[in-house]
């Protein structure tokens, strides 16, 4: 919000330099966000009149006027389209400097002497109007300072309010702010009570007294809208940023700004019949003051007659009912709307307005009384008229009550860590326009209309904070007795395995938990997603059952900037099934493709393959010491290639899927290079066994080589697992070292060659039973696979 300081500093005036007060308001949440002055700076600037003006004898565009600033005449040259003899306007005479260090001098236009100049808008940095010379009211003095005479010694303050701030969206709710912040008087503005002189009203009926339970009009007859704004109106609605229209928007404004009660003035020739405050017809047409139709819905709320929507409630009046400089008779609107009712609907329309603002934010449910009674007076003053009495519709039950908070003294002095003063609560309070009783707790606190922001008891202690000064309250540090934390060895910790994967190349993503619904389909065909019921936007409506999507978009995103080597990975949470049954999981994800290695001289170009991710998944599960128990079984998944595809088992239960992206899955997003990804569930995988010590054996190792020939559909995994349950205790390193088929195999097989090594702790192991343990193994791998030694 935009305002006058010099318009402020009339309702109340603290004994505080200009710099100091924009401080202050900043350090007590109403956040200064620019200070600017009311016009640029210029001197030698008066207020001249045009006696004279003939057309430039050399230019068509020109015209040579003879303008006075009262004791003498000078002849000036003008190019402005507006001007004429009997105008007043700024005039710049010879020596005064404008903005931007620009020095009036005497000049010669076309071969015609030219002594200053009449000046616009722009010119003066009073505002970006340059179409014109600057029009002044037929009353100003001719000759005088025209800084003086429009008071621009002044400076236009511009506050960035927070939602709950609504009561500061007035100069009276600025000037109570600042008179608690100071302790200084706020003089408030006059409401003076018009007696009726005539007795005309029309019938008020709120038929949606929930959304709107108070209404308050009155009929003004026989006004004159020719009538000008008078200056210092328009000067006060100029430096809050409000262009003037005639005197009757202007006057409605002008409350809105005073009193913070938005008001409306209805041509009360267009008013057929009494005013009804309902809610709109599906589809019901109105065309806005600012010219565009739109078809209302049934759950906005409408001003209407007894036959047509009038204007939209809080938001916008109807053309049709405007006001015009024709219009003669006025109805005159005031109401209280609640914000529920009207909150977001300005802005479904794809309107914002001044009182949409501030409806929505809450507007004091007492104020529309003395609205009314306040912009009659000025109506009467400015374009005549008389006034009929004060028409109100109001249903109690659907008013908002004032709340009562008890505030305690103790409770005051755990928040803020300090003290204060009794009389010093009470004045903070009292400044804030709150009721205040003292009882034996503390204090009784009654919250007035205009502070919809205040229900709790902490709201009260905020306040008092705010006042006091946020800097001025004690730093206590907080104090604790710590102890350490029992690490758990037998779990591998997300960043344990953060950084391992980061040594390992890859780069952490941190990725959106809602995707394009066509992303979910293209991976999980088989699921139904979870929508979102107000999502950011079309595209990110689903929540993901999986990391891969977000990683592969991300993976998308850098292939199309050259990238080619990508290893990422992410830990998030996945959200599968539906409401009430949704299952939210922990996960850890990773996608990469590209080259083995950085390029170099000193190696290939070789690009991943399976057995790359499956090195780092392998590498991720044995942080907990438990590799050995996890399987890799090949599997199907709708997202994976059907033959490079494993699920990760461990006893029987699922941790997760390995493999490389479906070659349909990745032709339909565009991706032409082979991309490998994996999807660990944490909670399985990180669950491991508590290390043990074992006393390294001083006697040798004993290994042997087994070349071993089995069907291709045999897995190694399989292979190595029963070796491992045959080979007995002291075995201390199994490898699969070479997989070979083709010549000297059978089509249909395949050659592992695999070393065993086994150590003894004591004593040195012979020949014999090293011989016995192997025969045990190629039993048993003949028995399960019809394995066969490779002669």
């Amino acid at each position: 919000m935009k305002f006058s300081e010099k318009w402020l500093r009339s309702l109340v005036d603290p004994a505080a330099s200009r710099d100091e007060l924009v401080a202050r308001l900043s350090m007590t949440g109403l956040e200064v966000d620019s200070v600017a002055a009311a016009a640029g700076q210029f001197s030698g600037v008066v207020v001249g009149e045009i006696v004279a003006a003939e057309q430039h004898p050399d230019a068509d565009k020109l015209r040579v006027c003879r303008v006075s600033n009262g004791p003498e005449e000078f002849q000036v040259v003008c190019g402005a389209p507006n001007a004429r003899v009997g105008i007043k306007v700024p005039f710049a005479m010879v020596g005064a400097e404008l903005p931007g260090d620009f020095k009036i001098k005497k000049a010669k236009l076309r071969g015609v002497e030219s002594f200053g100049m009449l000046c616009a808008e722009a010119e003066l940095q009073i505002s970006e109007a340059s179409d014109g010379l600057m029009e002044l009211p037929q009353d100003a003095s001719v000759g005088a300072c025209l800084r003086e005479y429009l008071n621009l010694d002044d400076a236009i303050i511009e506050v960035d309010l927070t939602p709950n701030r609504g009561d500061c969206l007035s100069l009276t709710g600025l000037a109570r702010e600042v008179g608690a912040n100071y302790g200084a008087a706020v003089t408030p503005v006059t409401i003076t009570a018009i007696a009726p002189s005539h007795d005309e009203v029309r019938s008020v009926e709120l038929l949606a007294p929930a959304a709107c339970p108070r209404y308050v009009g009155r009929v003004i007859r026989g006004v004159d809208l020719t009538r000008p704004t008078p200056l210092w109106m328009v000067e006060r609605l100029r430096r809050s940023d409000i262009r003037s229209i005639d005197a009757a928007v202007d006057i409605t404004n002008y409350i809105m700004l005073e009193l913070g009660q938005p008001m409306h003035a209805f041509d009360l020739q267009q008013v057929r019949g009494g005013i009804r405050v309902r809610m709109a017809e599906e589809g019901e047409k109105l065309t806005l003051l600012d010219g565009q139709e739109i078809a209302l819905r049934s759950d906005t709320l409408v001003i209407a007659d007894h036959e047509r929507a009038l204007a939209m409630a809080g938001i916008m009046g109807g053309e049709g009912s405007g006001v015009s400089e024709s219009s003669c008779d006025l109805f005159l609107e005031s109401a209280f709307f609640d914000p529920i009712a009207v909150a977001g609907k300005a802005r479904s329309y794809g309107l914002h307005t001044d009182s949409s603002h501030r409806f929505e934010r809450g507007v004091d449910w007492r104020l529309q009384r003395d609205a009314i009674e306040r912009a009659t007076e000025l109506l009467l003053a400015i374009v005549g008229g008389e006034a009929g009495p004060v028409i109100e519709a109001v249903e109690p039950a659907q008013l908002p009550v004032a709340a009562k908070i008890l505030l305690r003294p103790q409770r005051i002095s755990q928040m803020l860590g300090m003290q204060l003063e009794a009389s010093q609560i009470e004045a903070y309070l009292l400044g804030l326009g709150l009721t205040v009783e003292a009882v034996a707790e503390g204090w009784q606190v009654e919250v007035p209309s205009h502070r919809f922001d205040l229900t709790l008891e902490i709201d009260l202690i905020e306040e008092l904070a705010r006042l006091y000064g946020y800097n001025r309250l004690p730093v206590n540090y907080p104090q604790a007795r710590l102890a350490p934390q029992a690490k758990a060895e037998a779990r591998a910790e997300l960043p344990v395995l953060r950084r391992l994967l980061v040594a390992r190349g890859y780069q952490e993503a941190i990725t959106y938990s809602f995707i394009d619904p066509k992303w979910f389909a293209a991976f999980h065909p088989e699921q139904k997603p979870l929508t979102l019921a107000n999502p950011i936007s079309a595209d990110m409506s689903a929540m993901r059952a999986s990391l891969w999507p977000g990683l592969v978009k991300a993976l998308q995103h850098n292939l199309n900037r050259q990238q080619n080597r990508i290893r990422l990975f992410e830990s998030g949470l996945r959200f599968v099934g539906q409401l009430p049954e949704l299952q939210q999981e922990s996960m850890l994800a990773g996608v990469l493709c590209g080259p083995r290695l950085p390029e170099s001289w000193a190696h290939g170009r070789e690009s991943v393959d399976f057995f790359d991710v499956k090195a780092d998944v392998e590498a991720l599960l044995a942080q907990a010491g438990a590799g050995a128990t996890f399987e890799f079984v090949p599997a199907e998944h709708s997202s994976l290639h059907p033959g490079q595809c494993a699920r990760i088992e461990r006893h029987g239960e699922e941790i997760g899927y390995i493999g490389k992206l479906h070659p349909q899955l990745a032709k339909s997003l565009d991706i032409d290079v082979p991309v490998y990804v994996f999807e660990l569930r944490l909670q399985a995988m990180a669950a491991g066994q508590l290390p043990a010590f074992a006393e390294l054996s001083r006697f040798p190792e004993v290994r042997r080589d087994l070349a071993l020939v089995v069907n291709q559909a045999v897995c190694a995994g399989a292979v190595l697992k029963t070796i491992r349950e045959q080979a007995g205790e002291h075995l201390t390193d199994l490898r699969l070292f070479d997989v070979y088929h083709g010549k000297g195999i059978d089509p249909e097989g395949k050659s592992l060659a695999v070393g065993l090594t086994w150590q003894h702790p004591s004593r040195t192991l012979n020949d014999d039973e090293v011989s016995d343990i192997t025969q045990k193994i190629l039993a048993s791998l003949a028995e399960r696979y019809q394995a066969t030694l490779r002669k």
